[in-house]
């Protein structure tokens, strides 16, 4: 992309240019050798590049000098940080697009490379979009499949191209509008077939309300992944009876195809060489019973079977290698007769790079160009949709959160210390400026009724909820399939299992946006009152979520299998760790496996809630109570699952951050509480970590290691265990009696915790928000019944934030979950930017030395860390404060487990 200001209606994105990632070689340089920089230096001359928007752009090198120069060039005037994805391709003699190779000189590769024009396009395809990690990459992405479409690469129906070319234009012009979508339909070809099905499009189109750009390009991509000819490149060859076929290259290994059609595909681990002898195209594969182990196809000329071996060489570097090849190594499967290597970064390498220097990145605006009937011509004022409050998913993303390290440095120190939501990126989000102005316009301009807030409810934990499901669907699929590290069966099991409950919440989530647009008044709709409800659609769609239960079902051996893949298969396990640290993975893994089930009680709850807010009377009684007879049926059915998923869950979830026990998961084991409590030993009172079992109490000590886990130094089952009180002359202290103590062979000591480490110490760091890490910080205590209230008090929305010394109040969209309150900057986020783990805080309204004078504000507060957050009606204030309270402080726990009795029965003893 190379304009800053668009000058093509449609177009949507403007990147700034006087910065960028260098994609430049260890000791290479773009001064020297390799920019010429000036045309008086050596044979200097302009090359033209065509970016993937059209547009054109001129670079002055010097043509002796390595193509390199010309690439990182290019790399860095678009800003491009994920650009080995990318490369420069032109046509040569043949008029085959090639590729321009980065360690040759340009005048080496191109006749008169003054007359060529090359173009910027996408050279790796990944198997899956959440692959890319930036926005803008996956933008670029869409505009690639945009041109494939265009030149009949990407082969589909014409239904499939309707609906590709129907988000291409959401993502260029906005919501439908019927005047805007054939005007731009008139100056922008899609389709090599585009007037046969405009209608088709413009259908399509209608139903994208309120998509953004960004989920525009998701949506491209995730229809363009699923089509067989999803970056695929023919080379045209003949096999040994002389059939026509055509070769390609893919993440997976090559693929033969006769016509459109797939009828082969190579595996990388299958193929043992590559090697190309004049015409002849060979691959050679590892021996597999009375199968031939070499194939043989004819191609046109050497060149074009060297060209396609040099394509095997980078696809198979770029995907299968963990660092790229040395000078003088050659890739294990192919021939050694030519020097040819791959030269950039693998896309592990690729990855780790972004993950470390995303948040460096310079920030890029789109920008959405509006049309009416009356003005067709290009506006030099361009509207960005940042302006709106309600879609700002373009703000450039930073990283997760505090380190651990130092999250937990926060959460230990007794006195004064850094607060954890004091983050430079934190303090960034929103603009003071006009915020207050924004919100009460907001105010008076939505509506007020409480039954639209409920509504609202819905709609802000289903984006949180299909976000969760993200974490399975896309993320994780793409680092398993990345490593091929879970066996067919499994992945066959978890993924039919997960995809079609996916598919259903994005319809859901989008009917649901649909609607709150309706009722808030953001569309053009003329008849609001028909639309001011949500039982129709929660009714239709509760009733079609009664066909999920079969998969609801399977979750249960879906979460043991995993389980036990990962205990059997060390690469497995290996991806599983190394997943749980990424950004994206904000909780547990397996945790978001239970989400399905757990949001049906919370569809049951918020129904509730509804029907006891409307008179019997309302338009809306009847569908709500429908709707909540539906979900409460499936509810009950699955009621005894979740409990045992949600405590295998917590098993299983110890046993990876404990140290020196083994089979915690055994059968009939229940998870009864967690918490710290100080024991008695030689050296006096040393604080301990304690987990109550339905069979045994572990009693464990935190670790000075680099993996952040507990270390196990006892055992004690609870058959035969005898408690007494005050045998010592210390307030609240118990003794407890074991017939059988299974101690650890390490000596119960501090001065083992500091002894040399073993080689359990070497594994993978643990998140430091978990709730063992917290209770231990905190000086507090969890029970199982917490847990399963805590699934029932989840939450979601935008708040206000404010410190205690500051001025300005700060937008934040706020996920409530697992005792824990997550910031992102908007809902679009894919990761949290700072977490704050509520166990131990209070909750509060402001006091009058707060000097707070703004309605529906809570305090939240801990030691010396205070927070104001503002929500934006009574009910939602309401209804975080009762969520917080259920997951802060002891007392707050405790009162929702009082029957209704009152507390006189608790204590009636």
């Amino acid at each position: 992309m190379f304009c800053i200001f668009p000058t093509t209606p449609g177009t949507r994105l403007g990147a700034q240019f006087n910065a960028g990632i260098s994609t430049l070689e260890p000791g290479q340089s773009l001064s020297g050798n390799m920019i010429g920089g000036s045309k008086s230096h050596g044979r200097g001359l302009q090359i033209r590049v065509e970016g993937l928007d059209d547009s054109q752009e001129f670079f002055d090198i010097d043509v002796s000098f390595f193509s390199t120069g010309l690439l990182s060039e290019v790399f860095l005037r678009g800003n491009l940080i994920e650009s080995d994805y990318f490369g420069l391709e032109f046509q040569n003699m043949q008029m085959n697009w090639v590729w321009l190779e980065a360690t040759k000189p340009v005048a080496k590769q191109v006749r008169r490379p003054a007359n060529t024009l090359f173009r910027l396009s996408v050279k790796f395809f990944p198997p899956d979009p959440g692959q890319l990690q930036e926005e803008y990459t996956r933008y670029l992405f869409s505009l690639q499949m945009k041109r494939d479409l265009m030149e009949g690469r990407l082969i589909c129906t014409e239904n499939t191209g309707a609906l590709l070319a129907s988000h291409l234009v959401q993502s260029e012009i906005g919501d439908y509008d019927d005047v805007a979508d054939r005007d731009f339909l008139r100056m922008n070809k899609l389709l090599p077939y585009q007037e046969r099905v405009q209608e088709k499009i413009m259908e399509l189109h209608r139903r994208h309300l309120g998509q953004t750009p960004a989920e525009s390009d998701f949506q491209i991509l995730e229809i363009a992944r699923k089509l067989e000819m999803y970056g695929v490149r023919f080379h045209p060859a003949a096999d040994r009876e002389g059939t026509k076929i055509n070769l390609a290259v893919s993440h997976m290994g090559l693929q033969v195809f006769q016509g459109n059609t797939k009828i082969n595909t190579f595996n990388w681990s299958k193929i043992r060489k590559l090697s190309f002898k004049r015409k002849r195209f060979l691959i050679k594969l590892h021996p597999e019973g009375p199968h031939q182990d070499t194939l043989e196809f004819m191609m046109a000329s050497r060149d074009q079977c060297k060209i396609f071996w040099k394509i095997c060489v980078e696809y198979h570097s770029f995907f299968r290698l963990f660092d790229q090849p040395q000078p003088k190594s050659k890739a294990i499967i192919f021939t050694r007769g030519s020097s040819f290597r791959y030269s950039g970064r693998t896309q592990k390498q690729l990855v780790e790079y972004v993950r470390e220097n995303g948040a460096k990145r310079t920030p890029y605006q789109r920008y959405v160009f509006p049309y009416t009937a009356c003005a067709l011509f290009i506006r030099k004022t361009s509207y960005s949709v940042v302006d709106s409050p309600q879609l700002s998913p373009f703000q450039p993303k930073g990283p997760l959160c505090l380190s651990p390290s130092f999250q937990m440095s926060t959460l230990s120190l007794p006195g004064p210390a850094p607060s954890p939501l004091q983050s430079p990126i934190l303090s960034e989000v929103g603009s003071n400026a006009r915020l207050e102005e924004e919100e009460e316009g907001r105010r008076k301009r939505y509506p007020t009724d409480k039954a639209y807030f409920i509504a609202k409810e819905i709609l802000t934990t289903e984006r949180t909820y299909l976000k969760d499901l993200e974490v399975i669907t896309v993320w994780f699929r793409s680092a398993v399939i990345k490593e091929n590290a879970m066996p067919e069966g499994l992945m066959t099991l978890l993924f039919s299992n997960i995809d079609p409950i996916y598919e259903f919440h994005r319809g859901f989530l989008k009917e649901l946006d649909q609607r709150l647009a309706l009722w808030e008044g953001r569309s053009n709709a003329h008849a609001k009152g028909d639309y001011q409800r949500i039982g129709d659609v929660m009714m239709r769609n509760m009733c079609a979520l009664k066909e999920f239960t079969s998969y609801l079902q399977k979750h249960d051996e879906v979460l043991t299998e995993l389980e036990k893949a990962t205990k059997r298969l060390k690469k497995l396990e290996t991806v599983y760790k190394e997943f749980e640290l990424q950004k994206v993975c904000y909780l547990p893994l397996n945790t978001f496996l239970l989400k399905p089930i757990q949001r049906l009680m919370h569809y049951k709850l918020i129904l509730e809630r509804l029907c006891k807010h409307y008179s019997p009377t309302h338009r809306d009684h009847d569908d709500c109570k429908e709707a909540l007879k539906e979900v409460a049926e499936i509810a009950t059915q699955l009621q005894s699952s979740l409990i045992r998923l949600e405590n295998f869950q917590k098993l299983t979830e110890l046993q990876r951050d404990l140290i020196g026990i083994e089979n915690l998961t055994a059968p009939g084991r229940e998870f009864i509480r967690e918490g710290c409590l100080y024991k008695l030993t030689k050296k006096g009172l040393q604080q301990r970590m304690f987990f109550l079992f339905s069979d045994m109490l572990l009693y464990t000590s935190k670790g000075v290691t680099a993996t952040n886990q507990f270390k196990v130094h006892g055992q004690l089952p609870l058959h035969g265990m005898i408690e007494s009180e005050n045998e010592w002359s210390v307030p609240h202290c118990f003794t407890i009696y074991s017939i059988k103590v299974k101690v650890s062979l390490e000596q119960e000591s501090e001065d083992d915790m500091n002894s040399s480490r073993t080689s359990l110490d070497k594994q993978t760091h643990h998140r430091a928000n978990t709730t063992m890490h917290v209770c231990w910080h905190r000086n507090t205590s969890v029970s199982m019944s917490d847990h399963s209230l805590a699934v029932e008090n989840q939450l979601s929305g935008y708040l206000l934030r404010k410190f205690k010394n500051s001025n300005g109040w700060q937008k934040l969209w706020v996920v409530f979950t697992n005792f824990c309150l997550f910031f992102y900057k908007t809902h679009q986020d894919d990761f949290p930017l700072a977490s704050l783990p509520l166990l131990g805080y209070t909750v509060s309204t402001p006091e009058e030395s707060d000097s707070i004078h703004k309605e529906y504000v809570f305090k939240l507060q801990f030691k010396s860390h205070v927070y104001f957050f503002r929500a934006e009606s009574e009910y939602t204030f309401e209804r975080w404060m009762e969520v917080i309270k259920s997951a802060a402080s002891t007392t707050g726990r405790m009162s929702l487990l009082i029957p209704k009795g009152g507390p006189m029965e608790i204590n009636g003893n």
